[in-house]
């Protein structure tokens, strides 16, 4: 059963952006989503499940927020790579 949050925004909160949110209820679901991704506090699928979308179409809405849609950091592929290049013994 889905659970409904309601907040109370003033009227100037987007103003400079141009965006009603209070009339864009998809749109604030996909920034929390892509937030929430960003920090990893969801995985990918539930980002999609929040956002009322398919993962697919899911995977490119981070870039609209300037947030890629990769949860490693460059250390972890640094250590993926050096972990790749062991020779085992």
């Amino acid at each position: 059963m889905p659970t409904a949050v309601f907040m109370e925004l003033p009227k100037t909160a987007f103003s400079t952006s141009g965006k009603d949110f209070g009339r864009d209820s998809h749109g604030m679901r996909l920034a929390a989503a892509v937030k929430w991704y960003e920090i990893g506090e969801i995985s990918q699928g539930k980002a999609a499940d929040l956002s009322v979308e398919s993962r697919t179409k899911f995977i490119s809405s981070p870039a609209r927020f300037r947030v890629t849609p990769f949860q490693e950091t460059p250390l972890d592929l640094e250590q993926d790579a050096d972990s790749a290049s062991e020779v085992p013994t």
